[in-house]
């Protein structure tokens, strides 16, 4: 085991960003930050900012790609101006399940990636959003390679040990 990955669970996942406020009710503008944006629901709780003030979610409607949501906590424009920019979280433990084999990107990063012959490649530095296939952007001795995240190429990932087994195609070397 190498071993040079940095991963770590993290305490809050980003589920969304107040863009701007909306209207004079103190609704505002939300860019969602996750495949589940069903989770924005009345009587739904977020933690919001770098304090994690705990807001309430009074009502919620989309708006072009994005959603208007109306929080408790938040009565007028003026108020909701203060949030302006302000990261919405939700604590990991209440992440929503996954399929099988699909992953949360900080049980990705860091991960030490070996070949199916068990040569070390190194470990997931970051991860590349394509729309076709993520792209694992591996850091090591050789430097960096880029991975599809394909079956054809991811042969094994197993969480708890930290640990990615790939198939190298020709050409991704």
């Amino acid at each position: 085991m190498k071993g040079k990955g940095k991963r770590r669970t993290p305490r809050y996942l980003a589920v969304g960003r107040i863009i701007a406020p909306h209207g004079i009710r103190g609704e505002v503008e939300v860019d969602i930050h996750t495949d589940f944006p069903e989770r924005f629901t009345p009587g739904a709780h977020v933690l919001a900012g770098e304090g994690k003030a705990p807001l309430v979610i009074e009502s919620v409607r989309p708006y072009r790609k994005r959603l208007l949501i109306k929080f408790r906590e938040i009565p007028d424009r003026t108020r909701a101006e203060t949030w302006r920019g302000a990261w919405l979280h939700v604590p990991v433990e209440e992440a929503w399940p996954l399929q099988e084999d699909e992953y949360y990107e900080y049980q990705i990063v860091g991960m030490d990636v070996w070949t199916e012959d068990g040569e070390y490649l190194g470990h997931v530095d970051h991860i590349i959003y394509t729309g076709a296939n993520d792209v694992y952007v591996i850091v090591g001795p050789e430097g960096e390679i880029l991975i599809p995240a394909i079956k054809d190429v991811i042969r094994e990932i197993d969480v708890e040990e930290g640990r990615m087994v790939v198939h190298l195609l020709p050409g991704l070397r």
